[in-house]
């Protein structure tokens, strides 16, 4: 039984122009014990997906749909409820640690919050449960840290604070929401390492948000790619790179800057156009206008996920047989 499925899951905001769709009828499920990529170009709904499971969607809804963790759904579990599953048994770092982050409290007293609340720990035992957490990420000199404000902090050193507080009870399931967004390559490097060794170390299961399939290569087992709202494939990684099979994949995997060999970059391949209006989507397949192989059916026919070999998933007409 996966730790984590969504059924049909649908997110909605009010726009100016009319409802936005920001998910609409997304399934995926999380095996305990892995790491799940979800990946895609901004405005696609994958920070929306992540921010559904703990019901953070306001000023928006959840519209309908599942989300079963460890057997309860989250979409119809009490608010008082509710609240001791975040930060308990679900942990999320955040994009922006910068916003993230309260800027008035020092990182110590921010990380062992949810320690108060949800353990019962004492304000002078949740300090040093703070200072121990800090070093478990790495921060260094972490007493020193623990005294800091958030602005007294590098870009690293706040994504290491961030993971210190979603992991600060312990959870088994982990939200990473662009964990290495605007870090240099040697930084983005280290919190990969160190998610890593926390995945390890908690024995966590980590649903990743990300637009970087450099990062999908490094930690994920499975992936899922989403597009306007919808998942139009879902592999393992290995698949995934090997043989992408809906074009939007295809199109993502030709962006990704290569070496020649000889000092000099290869000419990226952009996809054209942009992600679609999510209060109005295109009818069909919503990747129809930007697709190089589309045809007839495409404008108008939504297209059906099918399951292939090996598990793997796509929504795409170029494959409405299962199996092709």
């Amino acid at each position: 039984m996966p730790l984590l499925s969504i059924e049909n899951l649908a997110v909605r905001y009010r726009g100016a122009r009319g409802e936005i769709r920001a998910v609409d009828g997304l399934d995926l499920s999380l095996e305990a014990g892995t790491t799940y990529a979800l990946v895609g170009e901004s405005g696609c709904g994958k920070t929306a997906t992540a921010y559904s499971i703990l019901r953070l969607v306001e000023p928006g809804r959840i519209a309908g749909g599942r989300i079963v963790f460890r057997g309860r759904d989250l979409v119809s579990l009490p608010e008082r409820e509710m609240r001791r599953v975040r930060g308990a048994e679900i942990g999320i770092a955040f994009q922006e640690p910068s916003a993230a982050l309260n800027p008035v409290l020092k990182i110590g007293t921010q990380v062992g919050e949810s320690l108060r609340i949800h353990k019962g720990l004492s304000r002078k035992a949740a300090w040093r449960e703070a200072v121990r957490l800090l070093e478990a990420v790495s921060l260094p000199d972490p007493e020193r840290q623990a005294s800091s404000y958030a602005h007294e902090l590098s870009g690293g050193m706040k994504q290491r604070a961030m993971l210190a507080i979603a992991l600060s009870c312990r959870p088994s399931l982990l939200i990473a929401d662009e964990p290495t967004s605007a870090l240099d390559v040697t930084i983005q490097a280290q919190i990969l390492e160190l998610l890593r060794k926390l995945k390890a170390e908690y024995n966590l299961t980590v649903l990743l948000i990300t637009h970087d399939f450099g990062v999908v290569a490094e930690v994920a087992d499975r992936v899922g790619v989403m597009y306007a709202g919808r998942l139009v494939e879902e592999a393992g990684v290995r698949e995934i790179f090997a043989d992408p099979k809906h074009p939007y994949t295809r199109g993502l995997l030709s962006a990704i800057p290569e070496d020649a060999g000889d000092g000099q970059g290869k000419r990226l391949r952009a996809l054209p156009g942009s992600v679609p209006d999510p209060a109005a989507p295109p009818p069909g397949c919503r990747f129809h206008p930007r697709c190089p192989d589309v045809f007839e059916p495409c404008a108008g026919i939504e297209p059906a996920t099918v399951t292939l070999d090996g598990g793997r998933r796509v929504a795409c007409h170029l494959h409405r047989a299962a199996g092709r």
